[in-house]
């Protein structure tokens, strides 16, 4: 499955109706489309970055491409043959390409970066220009504000990120500012994110649990406000610290979503939640992550066991829902080898407790980077110790370098938390 797209998209001899519906030529790269952004940024592509590099260059260019060519001068939003079906919020293609330029993915960057810029600053699309002015996307002036906000800024930490790697300190620091944008939804009176008008007052009528209402697309306030993946320490400081932070999630994880919550989303079914946690649907997949910044990383391996084991299953319908372009499958692997890429635009992977008894990655450079556990079974699920190359990690990631320079990551598995 996480295979199957993006798709190749062009002749045998490189051309292809483009996006000005003129016919180009692909050189020096295979041009691709089928870009479904929203999801795939999550796993997807950080997946390729490991695996498929040659493919990820390809995918760069091919959306650069597409920038050449658009006469909104922006990257793909949902890219389908020589079309943009502008589905789903976010310009996630910054994304994309803020994390192959951070797992050195070859490509021209500073366009690149030009190319991020401008679709961040193309104030006519899906509320942009009231999210520059003032802060936040006013839910009066364009809905789904409260999601727009939380994922534009967390776009706006990649641009920041690829600026300052560049040496552009002056749009490293514009963007950076911008990525803190989510704070202005935080409504610390509910301890929610929040949709607000343009005149600043938030919108009165408000569900935390309403997977259908004003301010959120495809999730409920709940799982939204833990979209802060950039900014995972202050979340928790807004949630009350670590502690209280993992009580918090705990409660996500063991309450009862009723059904009348979700009963006006196609997207979000009975198959995809665990408690109130929305596995079937894309903005939650790092939650389970976020234990890591709690005062019980161990939940970590605990949670994404439990979701690996109850939301994927062997058989005709055993995805939990929508595969989205292998996004829902790139979720899996990664949570199966014990590490998974919390915040693309790093070079780092937030570490969790594999699946496998033992896994190896060619790496395409001559090397390998194996997987081994020690302890493994169905119910030994929290890491007792993690081991680089023989060396005990004192920490709960590892780098996208420590990977690709090959060697052995090894878990000690156990069936109850370790004692410390």
């Amino acid at each position: 499955h996480t295979c199957l797209s993006p798709t190749v998209y062009q002749d045998i001899d490189g051309r292809y109706r483009g996006l000005d519906q003129n016919i180009h030529k692909a050189e020096g790269f295979v041009n691709h489309t089928t870009f479904s952004l929203w999801d795939t940024y999550r796993a997807l592509h950080p997946l390729f970055n490991i695996i498929q590099r040659k493919r990820s260059a390809d995918l760069v260019k091919s959306m650069l491409a597409h920038y050449d060519q658009s006469a909104h001068r922006m990257l793909p939003i949902w890219s389908h043959h020589a079309n943009d079906n502008w589905c789903m919020i976010g310009y996630h293609a910054v994304s994309v390409i803020a994390d192959a330029q951070a797992k050195g993915i070859p490509m021209d960057e500073q366009k690149a970066l030009e190319a991020c810029i401008a679709t961040a600053e193309h104030r006519s699309f899906d509320g942009i220009g009231a999210y520059m002015d003032k802060g936040y996307v006013p839910e009066d002036l364009s809905g789904a504000s409260v999601s727009k906000t939380l994922e534009y800024a967390y776009d706006d930490r990649c641009i920041a990120l690829m600026a300052e790697r560049l040496g552009r300190k002056d749009e490293a620091h514009r963007f950076q500012a911008r990525s803190l944008n989510f704070r202005n939804v935080f409504d610390s009176g509910t301890g929610f994110m929040r949709p607000r008008l343009a005149n600043g007052n938030f919108v009165q009528e408000f569900d935390p649990l309403d997977t259908h209402q004003k301010g959120f697309i495809e999730g409920n306030a709940w799982n939204y406000s833990l979209y802060v993946p950039h900014e995972p320490d202050e979340l928790a400081r807004m949630l009350g610290g670590p502690r209280r932070f993992g009580q918090h999630l705990d409660s996500l994880f063991t309450m009862r979503l009723d059904d009348k919550y979700f009963a006006k989303t196609e997207d979000i079914t009975r198959d995809g939640i665990m408690g109130n946690y929305v596995h079937g649907n894309e903005p939650s997949h790092h939650v389970p992550y976020l234990y890591n910044y709690t005062d019980r990383s161990w939940m970590t391996g605990k949670r994404v066991r439990d979701v690996l084991d109850v939301m994927y299953k062997p058989k005709p319908d055993g995805l939990s829902g929508n595969d989205d372009c292998g996004q829902m499958s790139a979720w899996y692997i990664f949570s199966a080898l014990g590490f998974y890429p919390m915040e693309p635009g790093t070079d780092l992977y937030e570490l969790g407790a594999p699946l496998v008894h033992k896994a190896t990655i060619p790496l395409g450079n001559g090397r390998t980077f194996t997987v081994t556990t020690k302890g493994q079974g169905p119910k030994n699920v929290y890491v007792q110790s993690v081991k680089l190359n023989g060396q005990v990690l004192d920490r709960t990631h590892i780098s996208h370098t420590e990977i690709m320079d090959g060697g052995t990551l090894e878990f000690t598995l156990g069936s109850r938390p370790p004692q410390r």
